[in-house]
């Protein structure tokens, strides 16, 4: 027989501990984000579908994505014991300047459609928290109100290169001017990608107001009145624009873009050049002879051509290709900040994250670009510690490996 009491109240105390009430609901959303696959769902619910799905989906059966993804799930991490790792140093050098965390926010298009704060928002997290940030030219702030927003923050301005080659020139300059040290030539897109879910959501930028939109955004009433409420949303670097995201591309971007254009950015850049979308090693080490500090190993977040090479497997070829001569970065499919110390021991020098904060942000506006970076931080920190390594530059190849 179990001999049963009554338990005394302050027994009951120390067990009875409600959660602290968090009357603010942006904060109260966040607090329950533990991953970035939380905040992905927050996002989902309160965001337009056919805005979350601009961010969320890629191109065509949307395979890129799925295998970069999986890419990152089938590494094997092999911890070593008895290392003494309660100080951790997350920063690394990238392209000669201190960055308290290996990843940057890469550059992201019509950024304050996911959210009115924009790229302000995140320019200026990227700011306090050390890493630098990438402005598109496809951004809805323009470069001049990006720096004036972060003054403090490491810039760096994204280029497509346009038809108008002197508009292109315009905005190198301007860029420059404003403190951006850094540019992104991105050179997979020729022609846009053919992203079907937005096709099939009927994107156009800035959003139509079709019947379907607007049953859509009855059940997210406070996106639609932060977007009616505050600065139009319009593309910085354009007068106007009243189509899809793929018939601007087809419109604007320049399909002929060759080495000899390669050659007239890094003429017309002075700042330090990396050129994003690398997908083979051959392409990598010819960017690198004609003038790149950095290559960025990339298939455009699954967003352009699907079933291009998956960056996490071309590293190695890349690395062997550029021989040392600039740094190998690497984007797609990170989700977590254990995927960002499987790409840097495999020999990434750096990492961009985009849908990633882009989650954060739809979720909690500034906040939840803060709280993206908590995550990551949080588990890069305790990857690291689990894997036995104290400094980002004692990662290697033989602590993640492809299963």
């Amino acid at each position: 027989m179990t001999k049963r009491r009554v338990p005394r109240p302050a027994e009951l105390a120390e067990i009875l501990r409600p959660k602290p009430i968090v009357l603010n609901p942006t904060d109260r959303r966040l607090a329950a984000a533990h991953t970035i696959g939380d905040l992905r769902m927050i996002a989902r619910k309160r965001s337009p579908r056919a805005v979350f799905d601009y961010t969320d989906g890629a191109a065509e059966l949307e395979d890129s994505l799925r295998r970069a993804r999986q890419a990152f799930r089938s590494v094997q991490f092999h911890p070593h014991v008895l290392r003494g790792v309660s100080d951790v140093d997350t920063s690394t050098d990238i392209l000669g300047v201190r960055s308290e965390l290996p990843f940057a926010f890469a550059p992201t298009g019509f950024t304050r459609l996911m959210n009115h704060e924009g790229e302000r928002a995140v320019a200026r997290v990227a700011g306090r928290e050390g890493i630098p940030f990438a402005l598109s030219t496809m951004g809805t702030t323009s470069i001049e109100d990006v720096a004036a927003a972060a003054p403090d923050t490491r810039k760096w301005f994204q280029l497509y290169v346009w038809r108008d080659r002197a508009a292109g020139k315009e905005l190198m300059d301007r860029a420059w001017a404003a403190g951006f040290d850094t540019l992104l030539l991105t050179v997979d897109t020729p022609v846009g990608g053919a992203r079907m879910r937005d096709v099939r959501n009927g994107l156009s930028i800035p959003p139509a107001l079709t019947l379907r939109t607007v049953l859509d955004g009855a059940t997210r009433p406070a996106w639609w009145f932060n977007l009616l409420t505050t600065e139009p949303l319009t593309f910085a670097s354009l007068t106007s624009w009243g189509g899809t995201v793929a018939e601007l591309i087809n419109k604007m971007f320049d399909p002929t873009l060759n080495f000899d254009t390669l050659d007239w950015v890094r003429e017309s850049w002075p700042g330090k050049l990396v050129v994003k979308g690398i997908q083979n090693a051959e392409d990598a080490a010819d960017v690198v002879e004609h003038g790149a500090e950095a290559v960025l190993v990339s298939n455009h977040g699954g967003r352009q051509l699907d079933r291009a090479p998956t960056p996490l497997e071309l590293l190695p070829s890349v690395l062997d290709a550029v021989n040392g001569d600039a740094e190998v970065w690497l984007d797609t499919g990170i989700l977590s900040g254990g995927d960002i110390v499987a790409a840097i021991a495999m020999g990434a020098d750096a990492c961009l994250v985009g849908r990633a904060f882009l989650y954060g942000l739809m979720a909690g506006g500034e906040r939840g670009v803060q709280r993206t970076v908590d995550i990551l931080r949080g588990e890069l920190v305790r990857t690291m510690q689990l894997l036995g390594v104290r400094r980002i530059a004692d990662l290697r190849p033989s602590h993640a490996t492809l299963r």
